[in-house]
């Protein structure tokens, strides 16, 4: 495949050799603002002038997918960025009129197993409280992560719930409606995602740890290499 990449940062860096070792090729660098890259490099100013590719791999942030995805743009997208989720998407449902587009918080399949594990766990621990933890390095600027809220999403399928933020402001007993969200900002930790269900004299976790960004690199190319062959359309795990 011939790879566009809209962002930078780590993540994308990691797609760039990984793309390199499973034979695709780096055709170009979409950026916000124009810096050195070992890839010819565009910013929204030239987005007019990108190159020919079969997909593009979005890991920025929304002051970058939002203006391209408004572009002219037409290939294959996949999304990976986390913050203004519906904005996002609604981004994304357009797009998808004319170019196939997938979308997730996060880019590990094992994520996706630990929705669908929560989405089924949810009814049969309906009588338990639910609080939700992630943890990750101290450059991550969103928070929650997308992956919390993809997990309190698939909480909300088959049980109607609110999140609570901070408990220093509610001088009251918690309620089950209510879902704990704890952010943990710290070291290099490359994300943690625990679910905890507390009951009477008895608790269940479920937990996910990322233990290298490759995770989501390698998945993000995974799905670009299914995705160049879908007809236009909005896709996630589930449906692709």
């Amino acid at each position: 495949m011939r790879i566009l990449l809209c962002g930078y940062g780590s993540i994308n860096t990691r797609v760039a050799q990984l793309a390199k070792e499973r034979n695709h090729e780096i055709v170009g660098v979409l950026l916000k603002n124009d810096k050195p890259t070992p890839f010819p490099t565009y910013t929204l100013e030239n987005i007019n002038q990108l190159p020919d590719a079969d997909v593009l791999i979005d890991f920025s942030n929304p002051e970058l997918s939002l203006p391209m995805l408004a572009s002219n743009i037409n290939i294959p997208i996949v999304m990976a960025t986390t913050g203004e989720k519906e904005r996002l998407i609604s981004s994304l449902h357009k797009k998808s009129e004319q170019s196939p587009v997938f979308y997730s918080a996060n880019m590990s399949y094992g994520v996706h197993v630990l929705t669908e594990i929560i989405q089924y766990a949810t009814p049969l621990l309906n009588n338990m409280d639910v609080e939700l933890i992630e943890r990750h390095h101290n450059k991550k600027v969103d928070a929650p992560s997308g992956t919390l809220i993809k997990i309190l999403d698939a909480i909300n399928k088959n049980r109607n719930v609110h999140p609570m933020y901070d408990r220093s402001k509610n001088k009251a007993e918690r309620n089950q409606e209510e879902v704990g969200i704890s952010v943990v900002r710290g070291g290099t930790i490359v994300g943690e995602h625990e679910v905890l269900f507390a009951g009477l004299d008895e608790t269940i976790q479920i937990i996910h740890r990322a233990q290298s960004k490759d995770i989501f690199a390698n998945g993000s190319i995974d799905v670009a290499e299914k995705l160049i062959n879908k007809q236009n359309g909005f896709y996630t795990f589930s449906n692709l």
